[in-house]
């Protein structure tokens, strides 16, 4: 009889999976207090990042850390890259990269996608497709209290509430995301998501075979070190 992974492997699995997380969130942190500064009330980037990195129970004191490193001498020469293909099905994919050897991470990205039926394309081949929009995602099951969200969310300059099941989606422009975020946590619901993300204009349907390589090419790129965020235009099948 075969067994299953012992407890000591699945929390090491998890702590890795943690670890590279924590990676991530911290260099979001450096980059954008470097960019824009260390004050989070001057820097909407920076406390989007910052209240990421807290929601995933990350100290204090390591994301202070992370903020006065990138405003030291000794601040790294780490730098944004986006890299642009297509999945199998012909849906498209941005690859929204930090990286302090680009050499490094174009290998490991293009490995990725031609070794799952992808090809990395070049700039621009497919970012028009998508634009940078910001997303709360909620799950009610109150429908006074999705009312009240609708009333706050556009209120504060929302430009757009949509309801589906009890997943309830604001949209907001890039500009507006901090102050309609800051009105909905009035409310004190929990969020499925919070970012600036890249929204597809338009999806491709994909099923079957095409479906599975797709998320398993998302799931690849997700687990490269230097890879920050993945956006697919995918319709995922119900």
């Amino acid at each position: 009889m075969g067994r299953g992974p012992s407890i000591a492997n699945r929390k090491g699995a998890s702590d890795a999976q943690r670890g590279r997380l924590f990676t991530k969130l911290i260099r979001e942190i450096s980059m954008a207090a470097r960019q824009g500064g260390a004050d989070p009330d001057n820097n909407g980037r920076l406390s989007l990042a910052i209240s990421r990195a807290l929601s995933q129970n990350m100290p204090k004191d390591t994301i202070e850390r992370a903020i006065k490193r990138a405003a030291g001498e000794g601040a790294d020469a780490t730098q944004e890259i986006r890299y642009e293909g297509y999945a199998p099905g012909g849906v498209a994919v941005m690859v929204d990269c930090m990286t302090d050897n680009p050499t490094r991470t174009v290998a490991e990205v293009r490995h990725a996608f031609s070794k799952l039926g992808g090809s990395l394309g070049t700039s621009g081949s497919v970012a028009y497709m998508f634009s940078e929009q910001g997303q709360l995602l909620l799950e009610l099951d109150d429908d006074a209290l999705e009312e009240k969200l609708l009333e706050l969310a556009l209120d504060s300059g929302a430009d757009d509430v949509i309801s589906d099941g009890g997943i309830v989606e604001v949209v907001t422009a890039p500009a507006q995301f901090a102050a309609v975020k800051a009105a909905v946590d009035t409310l004190g619901v929990a969020y499925l998501e919070a970012a600036v993300v890249q929204r597809p204009a338009t999806t491709v349907a994909v099923q079957g075979e095409d479906a599975e390589r797709v998320a398993k090419l998302i799931e690849r790129l997700e687990e490269l070190d230097d890879v920050q965020s993945v956006y697919a235009n995918a319709d995922w099948p119900d």
